[in-house]
């Protein structure tokens, strides 16, 4: 239990109609989770307005109401708390619940278009291989220590983050790595979190079905550094256009790190193979397993973050030199005709081109490069044609597949990437909607030594159509369509 007086410290209130005099055993905002004595925060979300369910709520158990407006009916008995903005309140109290959790751990937030899963995830296990007592809160799952605690979002709702950082403070944890997306930083999921370090990666074309524009996109991005503290530390990738406007306006303390251009942190790729790469950070030659340019910057990011956390370099170096890629990041495997497919999450134009890019320079030429992908249903429809079109530019071979069509019909999405294509490219293309059959017949196609990419899915273990979700994982299909396991 929780007195209502401490919970609603730094909200932002309007008016209070009844008493605040009472103790709060859970604050929910879904009415379906309230129970006796809890508090229910109204948010208008993208989807549904909670404010259609306060009687319900009130039903279920509810004591106090959290709204943006005044309800028609008061129910006497129940405290009704007014304020401007409901899901940035519910933040605040989320926070005060749990007795602010972030303030009591070295939160590192990673936010950007690309990148956020690999860096968190390679900061995590680099800290863990230290030894140390970490937390992880990404795409693929969350962590305590090791203990793994299944995620549904890139980052999760404000009651949820809270809650786990409670849990890594009642575990010891001394550091806690964490995906910063921009639908949470728009939706307060974050707001009231004390960051100690957060990383900007990149921005490129992602989002913009809930963005609307790019420059959306990037004011939202802009906003959790706009919030940092002036003991925090802000750190961009200095290769990006937008790295000096995101961190225009914070108070923080800036750092840089490159591959290009002059920074803090700098890194040079002195070779690129398909088993890693050999890199010279800041002066030191470091082999990571990791391969490809936007893994240098990433691993540059984690050398950047463990020096200003003020772990030993020499440790530093030898602790990410053993590091592998998150899972369904740029994952290799090989049968014994030396046929190498690669899964990857490749979901946007930019990341796409990455991936392609990255293997265009390995290849030596002679070999075929069959690239299978889809896109996603329920998302920015405008990339579609885009990803096609980069990916007849820089492959051999293509095949368009469905990736998870969501509520939307597959053959819809296929036609839409079909579109950007002009006679040339839909010559080198084939469609095939069933992605078993696409990865199949990939590998089926494929010689000596050709490279297989497929991209979109990367760590998911489920294909998503018409709102069930099937089991599905791209790395199982790969292995059996290269008889590396027996079906």
């Amino acid at each position: 239990m929780k007195s209502l007086k401490d919970i609603l410290y730094k909200v932002e209130i309007s008016s209070v109609i009844g008493t605040t005099d009472l103790h709060i055993s859970a604050i929910e905002f879904d009415s379906r989770k309230v129970t006796k004595q809890s508090l229910f925060v109204a948010v208008k979300g993208t989807q549904v307005d909670g404010h259609k369910f306060i009687s319900k709520a009130i039903g279920s158990g509810a004591i106090v109401i959290v709204a943006e407006r005044r309800p028609s009916k008061i129910r006497e008995g129940i405290s009704y708390i007014i304020v401007k903005r409901s899901s940035k309140a519910l933040a605040v109290m989320a926070a005060n619940f749990y007795d602010n959790p972030s303030e009591k751990i070295k939160l590192i937030g990673v936010t950007g278009t690309n990148g956020k899963t690999t860096i968190v995830s390679l900061l995590y296990h680099l800290f863990l291989g230290m030894k140390k007592k970490v937390g992880m809160l990404s795409t693929i799952h969350n962590k305590i220590n090791k203990k793994t605690i299944e995620s549904t979002h890139t980052t999760g709702d404000t009651l949820q983050i809270n809650q786990l950082l409670s849990q890594m403070n009642s575990r010891g944890c001394e550091y806690c790595f964490m995906e910063v997306s921009s639908h949470a930083i728009d939706q307060d999921r974050v707001e009231s979190l004390a960051f100690d370090i957060v990383i900007f990666t990149n921005i490129s074309h992602d989002h913009l079905d809930y963005h609307s524009t790019l420059n959306d996109y990037i004011n939202v991005k802009k906003k959790v550094f706009d919030n940092l503290k002036s003991d925090a530390i802000a750190l961009v990738n200095n290769d990006d256009k937008h790295s000096m406007e995101m961190i225009a306006n914070t108070k923080a303390k800036k750092q840089t790190y490159s591959l290009k251009t002059m920074s803090d942190f700098k890194c040079k790729i002195l070779e690129n193979q398909f088993d890693g790469m050999l890199l010279s950070i800041n002066n030191f030659d470091l082999w990571t397993k990791l391969i490809g340019e936007f893994n240098a910057y990433n691993v540059l990011a984690v050398y950047a973050v463990g020096i200003l956390l003020e772990i030993q370099e020499e440790k530093l170096l030898e602790g990410i030199s053993i590091l592998s890629s998150a899972e369904g990041r740029f994952q290799t495997v090989r049968n014994k005709e030396g046929v190498t497919a690669i899964i990857d999450y490749a979901h946007t134009p930019d990341a796409l081109s990455n991936v392609l890019c990255t293997i265009n320079k390995i290849r030596s030429g002679n070999e075929k490069l069959i690239t299978v992908i889809g896109c996603g249903g329920d998302r920015d429809t405008k990339k579609r044609p885009k990803m096609a079109v980069i990916a007849c530019n820089l492959s051999s071979q293509v095949i368009i597949t469905s990736d998870n069509p969501r509520s939307e019909n597959p053959e819809d999405i296929i036609k839409c990437m079909m579109a950007g294509l002009d006679p040339v490219q839909k010559k080198k293309t084939l469609v095939i909607s069933d992605r078993k059959q696409a990865i199949k017949t990939a590998c089926t196609i494929s010689e000596k030594d050709d490279i297989i990419l497929v991209a979109g899915k990367g760590h998911e273990k489920y294909q998503e159509i018409k709102g069930v979700k099937y089991p599905f994982d791209d790395m199982q299909e790969l292995k059996e369509s290269l008889n590396l396991i027996k079906s």
